[in-house]
């Protein structure tokens, strides 16, 4: 008799979370662990209880799950994260550049404070930047038609009054990634970001800035209480779909996920 013949390995996609220790990073990886990847989940050394029970939440849906401490501003903690994912889970399929702070937010531009500012570009323009980076140079290396997602927000689609800092910094992911896409074209990864309007997170949950009291948060500076607010889960369903085989034809796009406050 002739040797059994062995079922196919199957190999599990990776995908590797910024800011996941809650909020819209939480609800993303998550999401994608319930779609069968594994997960290497990444935050902040205070978010590290908070990230290591995520981690243990991401196993409990029967995938592989991978805590990670990193700065995203920081280019080798970068580089470091992204080789840590691949030596710890085998691989990175898709990226998903979610971590952002908002400390620019509810700040007009003739008391614009240059440190806070700098500070939230540090994280949303130049964190997003090198996961882009690291993440581009990994999957040209396996040679996978990649997902990559970038976190921009409706402040990256038009501006608000009183938020000229954040918006800079979200309509820079927005043309980050648009020139990413038609560089990574010809290798089939495809680059993508979502844009949410006011989710029901830590950042948006307190509708008070530091200079103003009450009244002069994120909420309030958006005019959008006609609408909804949305759930993490709002957003952690579209990037499943961008991370999905079914989006390959798809690249470029910033969509929006904020119950119609902005039209393309």
């Amino acid at each position: 008799m002739g040797a059994t013949q062995q079922p196919p390995t199957t190999i599990n996609r990776v995908a590797l979370v910024t800011g996941a220790a809650q909020g819209i990073g939480r609800a993303t990886a998550l999401r994608l662990a319930a779609d069968g990847l594994d997960v290497a989940v990444a935050d902040l050394p205070v978010k590290a209880d908070a990230l290591t029970k995520v981690a243990e939440e991401i196993r409990g849906l029967g995938c592989k799950a991978l805590a990670l401490i990193a700065d995203v501003s920081k280019e080798d903690q970068v580089k470091a994260m992204v080789e840590a994912t691949v030596s710890g889970l085998g691989r990175l399929d898709v990226m998903v550049a979610n971590a952002g702070v908002a400390k620019a937010a509810a700040i007009g531009v003739m008391d614009a404070e240059m440190e806070d500012w700098e500070e939230t570009w540090d994280v949303n323009i130049r964190g997003t930047i090198l996961c882009y980076k690291y993440a581009a140079r990994q999957m040209v290396k396996q040679n996978i038609r990649g997902r990559i997602i970038g976190a921009s927000s409706i402040c990256g689609l038009r501006g608000y009054a009183g938020m000229g800092g954040y918006c800079i910094s979200k309509a820079a992911v927005r043309s980050l990634t648009q020139s990413m896409a038609l560089e990574l074209r010809q290798h089939g990864i495809t680059v993508n970001a979502y844009a949410p309007g006011v989710i029901e997170t830590n950042m948006t949950a307190m509708d008070v800035d530091k200079q103003h009291g009450p009244g002069f948060g994120v909420k309030s500076l958006l005019k959008v209480t006609e609408f909804r607010t949305g759930k993490p889960e709002d957003v952690a369903n579209i990037v499943s779909f961008l991370a999905s085989s079914d989006a390959h034809f798809v690249t470029g796009q910033t969509i929006s996920v904020d119950d119609g406050v902005h039209f393309a």
